[in-house]
This record gives C-alpha cells, sequence and structure tokens, in this order.
C-alpha cells in the first residue's frame, strides 16, 4: 500500500487527484491522507466536503488527517512508498526543519523512519527564493524523490515552481526501484 497526501496548493488539487486515479487504475491500493486545510477548508477551486468525498470514494478507505493517526504509518503500519502531491512550499519547510504538526509532516515523518520512498510534487510560489534551501536539503535525504519541476508562470511569479504531476507515476516507479530518475539539466 502507498500513502498519498494532499497538502493546501488548492490550485493545483483537481491535476493531483487525475494522477490519483491513474495510480489507482494501474493496481496501486492507496491510503489517503490530507493536511487538516485541505480536509477542512473550502476555496474558488473547491469544497473540502467535496474533495474528502472524492479521495475516500477513490481508495476506498477513511483519510488520515490528524497528527495522532498519522503518527503510526511508520513502524506499526508501514506503506510501501508516500505521495505527498501537492506539497507546499509551507510542508517542505516543515518538513525540512523536523516539525511535525500537521497529519502530513507527521505522516512524512513516520514513514522516513523505515527507509522507504517519500515521492514530493512540489507546487510552491518560493521554490526559487525562500524555500531554495528546503528544497536542496530534503533532495539530498536519503529515500527522498523529486517530481521534475517546471516554471509555471515565470513572468508573473519568477519564484514560483510546480511539478510535472503526469511525471509523477514514473518517478513512483523509479522509487519502489531504488532507483532515480535521470533529468536534462534544469538551467
Amino acid at each position: 500500500m502507498i500513502g498519498y497526501a494532499f497538502c493546501g496548493s488548492f490550485c493545483t488539487l483537481e491535476r493531483s487527484f487525475s494522477v490519483l486515479e491513474l495510480l489507482l487504475k494501474q493496481g496501486y491500493d492507496v491510503q489517503p491522507i490530507m493536511s487538516e486545510t485541505v480536509y477542512a477548508t473550502d476555496t474558488r477551486f473547491g469544497r473540502a466536503l467535496d474533495w474528502r468525498e472524492r479521495a475516500e470514494q477513490l481508495c476506498g478507505r477513511e483519510i488520515i488527517h490528524t497528527i495522532a493517526d498519522a503518527e503510526p504509518l511508520g513502524p506499526a503500519r508501514p506503506l510501501e512508498a508516500l505521495v505527498i502531491s501537492p506539497c507546499t512550499g509551507n510542508t517542505l519547510a516543515k518538513m525540512a526543519c523536523g516539525i511535525t504538526d500537521t497529519a502530513v509532516c507527521m505522516a512524512a515523518k513516520a514513514h522516513l523512519r523505515c527507509d522507504r520512498p517519500l515521492v514530493l510534487a512540489l507546487a510552491t510560489n518560493d521554490a526559487m527564493s525562500a524555500n531554495l534551501r528546503n528544497l536542496a536539503q530534503l533532495r539530498m535525504r536519503r529515500g527522498v524523490w523529486l517530481v521534475p519541476l517546471e516554471q509555471d508562470d515565470p513572468v508573473g511569479k519568477p519564484h514560483s515552481l510546480v511539478a510535472c504531476f503526469e511525471r509523477l507515476p514514473g518517478v513512483l516507479q523509479t522509487a519502489l526501484a531504488g532507483e532515480q530518475m535521470q533529468e536534462k539539466p534544469f538551467l
């Protein structure tokens, strides 16, 4: 079973759900996880209740959305891999600093204790500024894979990066095999 966690980059949730549906069609057994923000916040991109119902219907499981429920995902309830999609800059920074004050951060901490793959599909407006050091710090950590990134609006948001969500299944496959995807240089 893999974990699939959603963080509050609300404008990318639909893209992430499309990938989740693809993974389920490929035969993955998925435990949905949501940050408290996604679990409870209505936005112009959708109602929290609709996101919750969709995740639970697709996966056939209740969503993990509290720190207490996420903590056993380490040794007590191991996952083959944990995907965080979208992974916000806030969650990225917390993971880089070892902060576990959300369900998603606790799931990541508990999961990494087992040395199993953590796949991050980043979506943040400050990836190439305030969060660049956190991105680099997690990239150097054993067991962390990044979905390839692109600038979503180089003129309007020059520090922003977003994952190429359609590449997530391939990254997950290589992560489960213990390999790293080789990409052309970013610059």
